[in-house]
């Protein structure tokens, strides 16, 4: 590379690279966090062994859109992925039932590691004590405060996700570490929170829609329909029980 412009190691964080053009470049070993990628396109390239964990749509891989194959795949693994889709009350009712049984599970596993490795990270992902508490801020923002309308829902432990710009009076505390009971029973009351709102629906008040109080706060106060913040929820449940389950998986094989 003595042709090159060496910036190998370098680090790119809260930059605008919108527009940019990499030609001739080594792009090798690069990790991208929290990022917007939407209209990046990449052309004599070279893909291989590549992992991407993402909200893909309309991507297209030598003219295929490769999204609908990912969709159907990961509802063929996971059966009860589909659930996470409810279009009805009764439909809602049924995905928080199966999500609270699942992370039932994943929780037993986590029991059974020494609490110290509760706090520790696998690969940069959160700890699994980081991720409860991420949880408990995703149903204190888009329940507590998007449908119920409360201008303060938040607790010290609330976490939000990294790239958050800091909001006045929503905690960010990345230091603290708090023990795994602490941790469940805040949950447990973000979960009594989110029932209550499934308990109470019905298929008309789904076709509602809410607007989250004003202020610069999260969720921004713009109008959405009453399902959407309930699909945010479920969705942050999902898809974070498995990133644990995979760093449990890591975590157990390092203790051997």
């Amino acid at each position: 590379m003595a042709d090159y412009q060496d910036l190998s190691g370098s680090r790119f964080e809260r930059v605008d690279l919108r527009g940019s053009t990499f030609t001739d470049a080594y792009l090798n070993d690069v990790r991208i966090r929290d990022a917007i990628l939407s209209g990046m396109r990449v052309n004599e390239a070279i893909l291989d062994d590549v992992e991407i964990n993402a909200e893909i749509r309309n991507v297209r891989i030598n003219g295929v859109d490769v999204a609908p194959l990912v969709e159907a795949e990961l509802d063929r693994r996971y059966p009860q992925r589909p659930k996470m889709r409810p279009t009805t009350a009764a439909g809602f009712a049924e995905a928080w039932e199966i999500l609270g049984r699942l992370w039932g599970g994943t929780v037993d596993r986590a029991r059974a590691l020494p609490p110290e490795k509760l706090h520790e990270r696998v690969d940069g992902e959160w700890s699994f004590i980081e991720t409860l508490r991420h949880l408990s801020f995703a149903s204190a923002a888009w329940v507590g405060r998007g449908i119920l309308g409360d201008l303060t829902p938040w607790h010290p432990l609330d976490l939000p996700w990294d790239g958050m710009p800091d909001k006045p009076g929503i905690p960010r505390d990345r230091e603290v570490r708090p023990d795994l009971e602490t941790v469940l029973a805040l949950r447990a009351e973000r979960r009594a929170m989110v029932a209550s709102v499934i308990d109470g629906l019905t298929d008309e008040r789904l076709s509602s829609t809410i607007t989250p109080p004003p202020g610069d706060s999260w969720p921004p106060s713009e109008e959405l329909p009453l399902a959407e913040p309930l699909l945010v929820v479920l969705n942050e449940e999902w898809q974070h029980r498995l990133y644990a389950e995979r760093d449990l998986d890591v975590l157990i094989q390092r203790i051997g």
